[in-house]
Parts: structure tokens; C-alpha cells; sequence
């Protein structure tokens, strides 16, 4: 096989990884004023994995590892590495980079993407072309997040939201047509930025004893904004896809929604016109993990079987920058 021969990039194998502790809503009640009740009948969301003694490199190992096992391929065979992430262990050098050598692969390019939640379609519609283009043959990408480390535990509107975890992918070109990644839309808007983001520890607002005592280096969100913005352009998203690919909501037989809150994924069901029962669900366990948010779901939807050789896969994501972006793939 050769480049050139080359015209399709499809997803070889996924894996994830959720960290070992779990972090229930009636734990969550103990540290500040909310109930089970209160978070499942607002967000869907019962528990959320949270890593204590584990970096986001690390759960982006872990992932990875299940992701080339699940696929086949020894660390020898990536040849790009991209790793989408909000959370990174250090603000320098790319976490990408510290997981391509606890991963063992060779002096491949690596470098890390910075969509928040949209990170990890980003990241695919990022790694295909440089694939149809570059000559890289098989591609890890990577979504990881330890959003505990950033989420203001006395904020009650955020901290029932986030949690920890990662999920990867190995994509390959293969010399076969209409497969793989069909089509995809991405798009942002920074102008509303504000709505969700953290404020302090970048260039704008070093750390100071002032940001850290106004606890700026937190998440800090405005829920009913981003709920609008959200459900708006995630259907407008994923409704481009379809029209690129030709294919109509009646042929897709899975939707791996960005895992933010039940409702946002109920208004994306109703405006698709795909009924709830075709989407991948697992918020309820996990909680929004940002770029590993879809990847999680994926990795999930293949083990339990929602999907075979064939089938058109919906994805679709909106997240803090603004961002937003869908993927259309027809299952290998």
C-alpha cells in the first residue's frame, strides 16, 4: 500500500480508562449544599470518576494501551500522536509529549489540541488530514482530562458536573473508499468565551495571591448560556455532517453525543429527529470529562455491542472556546 492508494482513514481500535475512585452525588451532598435528586433531575448524573493520585498522562496511557491492544498495533507502528486535553500536566512541555514516552513510541510529532469538550473530534479531523496529506499511516489520538484538579468543590453549580478519565483511538489508512471518516464539521466562536472558562493562569491573569484567593483558577460557567449555545450548534453540527456525507438521520444507527447533561442530549434528539434510544448514553456514570467525553462513550457503545461493520456512527460535541464539532463514520 502506498499514500497515494490511500482513501480512506478509518478507527482500527478504541480504548478508555476511568480512574478507580468514585464520587457519587450523595458524597457530593457531604461537601456542599445539593442532593442525588437535586443534580440527577438537572444534569442526569448519578457519580463521576475522580483521579487522585494520577496525572492525565497517565490515564492517557492507559487508554492508549487498551486503544493499540484493541487494534492491534505495537507502539512501533504510530506514527502521530495528538492528544486533546483542557488539564495538561504541565503548562510546558505538551502532555502528548510526556505520554509518547510513557507510551514507548518512537520520535514520532505529537503535540497536544485545545478544543475543551469538542478536543477529541477535533483531534480526529485533525489527524485525518495530516494522514491524507503527510504520509503518517496509523495515528493515536488521545482524550484526556482531569477536570477535578480545576473544579471549585464550594461551587455547587460546577462541581457536580466534572469528572476524570480518558479514551483513545488508533486511526489507519486503508486503500478502500467509503469507510472510516465520512465527513466532519468544526467551528468556533470566541465571543462568547466568558460563559464557560477559567478565568486566571494564563498570560491575561498570572497566578497571584489575589487570583488564588478569588479562586480564578477554577471553572467557572453560566449554566443556562451554555445550555442554549449548546444544543443550538451541536443540531446545526451534525445536521451539516449528514447533508456533506448524503446521508439522512434515518440511516444513522448510533449518535456518541458529547456527555454534558441529559437534556442538552434530549434537545439534540429532538432537533436530529433520531430518537433518544439510538444515542449512547453513560453520563450517569462518568459525569462531563471533557475531550475524554466521547471517546469514553465510544469505546463503550463497541463493547456493548451498539454497532456493527457498516453502520453510520454520529458524532457530535460543543465545548467551552465555543467550540463545536461533529464526525460521521461508517463503522469498519
Amino acid at each position: 500500500m502506498t499514500v497515494e492508494k490511500a482513501s480512506s482513514v478509518i478507527i482500527k481500535g478504541v480504548g478508555s480508562y476511568a480512574p478507580p475512585h468514585v464520587l457519587t452525588n450523595d458524597d457530593l451532598s457531604k461537601i456542599v449544599d445539593t442532593s442525588d435528586e437535586w443534580i440527577r433531575t438537572r444534569t442526569g448524573i448519578r457519580e463521576r470518576r475522580i483521579a487522585k493520585d494520577e496525572t492525565t498522562s497517565d490515564m492517557a496511557t492507559k487508554a492508549a494501551q487498551e486503544a493499540m491492544r484493541n487494534a492491534g498495533v505495537e507502539p512501533s507502528e504510530i506514527d502521530l500522536l495528538i492528544v486533546a486535553t483542557v488539564t495538561g500536566d504541565h503548562p510546558f512541555p505538551s502532555t502528548s509529549c510526556v505520554t509518547q514516552h510513557k507510551l514507548g513510541l518512537r520520535k514520532i510529532p505529537c503535540f497536544d489540541l485545545l478544543a475543551a469538550c469538542s478536543g477529541f473530534l477535533y483531534s480526529i479531523d485533525t489527524a485525518k488530514a495530516l494522514m491524507l496529506s503527510g504520509g503518517y499511516k496509523k495515528a493515536l489520538i488521545i482524550g484526556a482530562e482531569k477536570l477535578s484538579g480545576i473544579t471549585d468543590w464550594d461551587d455547587r453549580g460546577t462541581c457536580v458536573l466534572f469528572g476524570d478519565g480518558a479514551g483513545a483511538a488508533v486511526l489507519e489508512l486503508i486503500d478502500e473508499p467509503g469507510c472510516g471518516i465520512i465527513a466532519g464539521d468544526m467551528g468556533a466562536d470566541g465571543s462568547e468565551r466568558e460563559i464557560l472558562f477559567v478565568p486566571a493562569g494564563g498570560s491575561e491573569r498570572p497566578a497571584s495571591e489575589k487570583t488564588i484567593a478569588d479562586r480564578e483558577h477554577f471553572i467557572k460557567m453560566q449554566g443556562n448560556q451554555v445550555f442554549k449555545n449548546a444544543v443550538v450548534a451541536m443540531g446545526r453540527s451534525a445536521k451539516k455532517t449528514l447533508e456533506k456525507a448524503g446521508i439522512s438521520a434515518d440511516e444513522v444507527a448510533c449518535v456518541v453525543p458529547h456527555q454534558a447533561n441529559i437534556r442538552i442530549i434530549e434537545a439534540i434528539s429532538n432537533r436530529l429527529g433520531i430518537g433518544i434510544e439510538r444515542f449512547k448514553i453513560n453520563l450517569d456514570r462518568f459525569g462531563n470529562t471533557s475531550a475524554a467525553s466521547i471517546p469514553i462513550a465510544l469505546d463503550e457503545a463497541m463493547r456493548n455491542s451498539r454497532f456493527k461493520s457498516g453502520d453510520y456512527i454520529l458524532l457530535v460535541a460543543f465545548g467551552a472556546g465555543l467550540t463545536w464539532a461533529s464526525t460521521l463514520i461508517r463503522w469498519q
